[in-house]
Parts: structure tokens; C-alpha cells; sequence
């Protein structure tokens, strides 16, 4: 088990920021962290990597304590936070040299062309960072990580601010870091969850909403089901409105009906038995499936009012 999060709260005076998290991350799993601003994801991060302790619960990484053995711990982690600061006056070769030198990375410069190679920054490795493209400045943040060759990469938000081909530039590099690492992704993108990652975590107000392969989370049980239905006739809205556990009904047109209703299974019997009380075929009937962003959505915004 590469990190395991257990009852993990972090209190700011009155407010939870983490509010008892349990979560374990395997090894060489790419994990999503999604959440709105201010929902935790940063502070457990930071907990994880040493930089803040938790008020309560435990974390341990590859089998260290963040409490007993933090230099341990942070042995194990890469992390690379959302600013990704870099010292801008430094040359890539030079800057990654130096950071090879303050861990004590053995064949330092073996491991560096091995690096440059990876995050493919040959072409940029005798440039000053400052001269670089955010995109290539991200590479060099992911090279600072990497050198030490960390068993743990913790990455917050590593593609803000890229442009597409940037973006799935670093996302195919995260991807295909991952299948030697155990990463843990924060980011808001859901595209960037869908394409790069094997699990999912949504976290809001503190709290784990969700947790689930993310090819399965998108299947998750619905609090509603959406259905296309076409007939073979024309139907009126009023008396599909009359089905059971029918909540709304939206016209296409005359024969083609979007219908939102509680739990896709009996809704679709009905609809079926509806048809041929009506003396009608069924031509087409398809359940929408929910994205990641509506999942989202639904998890985080269900208790906002409260």
C-alpha cells in the first residue's frame, strides 16, 4: 500500500477544512482528486507530503508515519503544488543539477539525462526556466520531482493553465509516469480524470462523496434516470405525464419524448407497458449516460444550500 489515510480531520480554528477521511491509494494507481474551491483537496495534500499535520487521524506512505518518520515520508513523495516554483534565472540542465546535488541523487548525471529525456526537455535543457512556455516550465517541475525518483508523485493542479496541445502533452506524460508510480492527481478538469486516471476520490466540505474506478463512478446509481423514447405514434404529453414514477417530460416531438424519472429500471417497464396500452411500439429507447462533470455536480452541489 503506497498511502493510507485513516479518520484524517484538520481543523482552522472553528472550521474543517478535512473532515475524518479515510483513503488508501495502491501502488502504481493513478487516483483523481476532485473537489470545488475549498473543499480540502489542497490541505490533504499537504498533510500527506508533511508540510501541515492533521488535529486528528493518521497517514502513512509506503509504511512511514507522516507523524514519526516525516523525513521518511518525504523520501518517498514527489510533490509538485499548483505554483510550481522554480527558480527562473537558473538553466534547465543547471537547475535540475542543482536540485540532483540537495538529494544527494547518486550518478547525478546519468539520472538527469534520463530525466530530460522522459519529460522530454532535450531540446530545452541549455534555456534559461524563465525563457520557457508554462507548458515546459510544467516539464521542468515534473523533472524536479521525478529526479529523486520518488516512489509517490503528489500533483496539484499540473496542467493549469496549458493550452490543448500542451495539455495532452503533460497528460500523456502523468500517464505514462504512472504506470511506474503511484500518483495522486488533484484537478478540476474532468476531461483531464477521464483520460489520465484509474480512480476517482470527490471530496466536498471535507467529506469523501465519492470513490470508485472511474470507469464505473459515471454508473454510479443515479437519484435520476434519463430516457429517450420514441414511439411509433404520436403521444400526448399529458397522459405520459400520468405514468408512475414519471417526474417530467420534455417534448421532441410528437413521437419523441425525453423522460426524467426515480430509478431507470421500472421507469422503462412502465414506458413499455404504456405503449402497448396505447396500442403503440416502442422504436427507440436510450438512457442517458451521466458524465463525470454531472456527477460532480450533483455530489458537490446537493448541499450547498443547507
Amino acid at each position: 500500500m503506497s498511502i493510507e489515510i485513516s479518520h484524517v480531520t484538520k481543523m482552522y480554528g472553528d472550521q474543517k477544512a478535512v473532515d475524518d477521511v479515510s483513503l488508501q491509494v495502491k501502488s502504481g494507481e493513478i487516483l483523481g482528486l476532485l473537489g470545488p474551491n475549498g473543499a480540502g483537496k489542497s490541505t490533504l495534500m499537504k498533510i500527506i507530503t508533511c508540510f501541515i499535520p492533521p488535529t486528528s487521524g493518521t497517514v502513512t506512505v509506503n509504511g512511514f508515519s507522516i507523524e514519526d518518520n516525516p523525513l521518511e515520508v518525504k523520501k518517498q513523495v514527489g510533490y509538485l503544488p499548483e505554483s510550481n516554483p522554480l527558480y527562473t534565472e537558473m538553466y534547465v540542465r543547471e537547475y535540475l543539477e542543482f536540485v540532483a546535488g540537495i538529494n544527494h541523487v547518486k550518478t547525478s548525471k546519468a539520472a538527469i539525462d534520463s530525466i530530460i529525456k522522459t519529460t522530454r526537455l532535450t531540446s530545452e535543457q541549455n534555456k534559461l526556466i524563465g525563457q520557457l512556455s508554462k507548458g515546459y516550465r510544467q516539464r521542468v517541475g515534473l523533472a524536479q520531482v521525478l529526479l529523486p525518483s520518488p516512489d509517490v508523485l503528489i500533483l496539484d493542479e499540473p496542467t493549469s493553465g496549458l493550452d490543448p496541445n500542451q495539455l495532452a502533452e503533460i497528460r500523456a506524460l502523468i500517464k505514462e509516469i504512472g504506470k511506474e508510480k503511484t500518483v495522486l492527481l488533484s484537478t478540476h478538469i474532468m476531461q483531464e480524470v477521464e483520460a489520465v486516471c484509474d480512480r476517482v476520490v470527490i471530496i466536498n466540505r471535507g467529506k469523501v462523496v465519492a470513490d470508485d474506478k472511474t470507469s464505473n463512478i459515471t454508473g454510479r446509481s443515479r437519484q435520476k434516470a434519463i430516457i429517450t423514447v420514441e414511439f411509433s405514434g404520436k403521444v400526448k404529453k399529458s397522459e405520459l405525464e400520468k405514468v408512475e414514477a414519471v417526474s417530467k417530460v420534455i417534448r421532441i416531438d410528437d413521437q419523441k419524448w425525453v423522460v426524467e424519472s426515480q430509478g431507470d429500471e421500472e421507469v422503462r417497464g412502465l414506458l413499455f407497458r404504456f405503449a402497448v396500452s396505447k396500442d403503440l411500439t416502442i422504436l427507440s429507447l436510450n438512457k442517458e449516460k451521466e458524465s463525470l462533470e454531472q456527477v460532480f455536480h450533483r455530489l458537490t452541489s446537493a448541499n450547498e444550500n443547507e
